[in-house]
């Protein structure tokens, strides 16, 4: 067995069955006194296509930092969504967060969707679903925020409503 490094023989192979997404990622500035101090801030989105979902916001002074704290925050606040057995949302909803509204739809054919809200949707694993953004911000970030209140408010496939 060749070593490298120490490490190499104790590592070990951090596998998770989570799969994540980068939604936004900004340099951010607070003023001191002598000058600026950069930092990056992250948001992402982490879920397993099967029914669990999370958003996450992280800041570091570089980038895979704040990726990986932002990752750790998603994991923390992960959510079960209720799925029908073909991959789609029980029923119609709208949600808020913010100044973001969204509607969630079921529907056979795919996923339509823009933006963060099809991040969110197709990480939590609906196959057959329809997302419109019904305000007027373009800010991922609490359009995420709104498609996941959403998805929270679902109710299950034995209340659903047909």
């Amino acid at each position: 067995m060749a070593t490298i490094g120490y490490r190499t023989r104790y590592q070990r192979e951090k596998k998770s069955d989570f799969d994540q997404k980068l939604v936004d990622l900004r340099r951010v500035a607070r003023v001191m006194a002598g000058g600026r101090r950069f930092s990056f801030r992250a948001a992402v989105v982490l879920g397993d296509r099967k029914g669990q979902v999370g958003f996450g916001l992280g800041k570091g002074a570089d980038t895979a930092l704040s990726i990986e704290k932002a990752a750790r925050a998603a994991k923390k606040n992960l959510i079960r969504v209720p799925l029908t057995p073909q991959g789609a949302i029980p029923h119609e909803i709208t949600a808020k967060f913010g100044s973001a509204r969204v509607l969630l739809r079921p529907s056979a054919g795919g996923l339509r969707a823009g933006g963060a809200v099809r991040v969110v949707l197709d990480l939590a694993g609906v196959k057959n679903a329809s997302a419109k953004i019904l305000s007027r911000t373009k800010n991922k970030i609490t359009n995420a925020r709104a498609a996941l209140a959403a998805l929270q408010g679902l109710k299950s496939n034995q209340h659903a409503v047909s």
